[in-house]
């Protein structure tokens, strides 16, 4: 059943809890952040640091998982459009494979943060640690549906990566990449087997796949 918009807008200042209790602390401008592209087998992590004006209401925002293809792209522009301030960075697969996928998690977040312009005062993380952050932070699990602004990092992260992904798929039609999203399917494992990992690949991803021989 649609919610009308008055729950709508219910459910988004409950979202909005955590900066609610941060402001009280006195911190005005908080960004959330948050990463798209941890578990594929290809291509770069994404991450996006976004900080939105109090009291933001943008109607459907939620968790990027549990939103369509379509609704998250609809959502990407607003968001930029009504962000006091957002920044996507990214770490491409071989850095992924130089310094696991964990150490590229964090730096693809904490560059997105350093680059936010303006400067945030607190930081919502998603997830359960960060290292090196270099602002006030703390870490929410499952924070893309408990903070807006983690929500809001979340479409940005994810769409970014798509289209990232969308294009690279031109350029290596076998794999299909347009439709896993690199991610481990059965049929983009029988690509990989077929045509031999190619350079966008995370051949540390790749080992059982492979057998060790990349």
């Amino acid at each position: 059943m649609k919610k009308t918009y008055e729950e709508e807008v219910l459910r988004l200042k409950a979202m909005e809890e955590n900066e609610r209790r941060l402001r009280a602390e006195g911190y005005m401008l908080i960004a959330g952040v948050d990463e798209a592209g941890r578990g594929p087998l290809a291509g770069p992590v994404y991450a996006a640091a976004v900080i939105l004006p109090e009291g933001c209401i943008i109607e459907g925002l939620n968790d990027s998982k549990k939103l369509s293809e379509k609704k998250r792209e609809q959502l990407y522009d607003i968001i930029c459009e009504k962000a006091v301030g957002y920044s996507i960075r990214s770490v491409d697969e071989k850095i992924i494979d130089e310094i696991n996928i964990l150490n590229a998690t964090f730096l693809a977040m904490n560059t997105a943060v350093r680059e936010l312009v303006p400067e945030p005062e607190f930081v919502l993380v998603d997830g359960n640690r960060i290292n090196n952050m270099i602002y006030p932070c703390e870490t929410i699990v499952g924070g893309d549906s408990k903070s807006i602004n983690i929500a809001a990092a979340s479409v940005l992260a994810k769409v970014s990566r798509d289209r990232y992904v969308k294009a690279i798929s031109e350029k290596y039609p076998q794999y299909n990449f347009a439709k896993h999203k690199g991610y481990g399917t059965k049929e983009h494992v029988e690509a990989i087997r077929k045509y031999g990992p190619c350079e966008i690949h995370r051949k540390t991803f790749l080992k059982k796949i492979t057998g060790g021989v990349i």
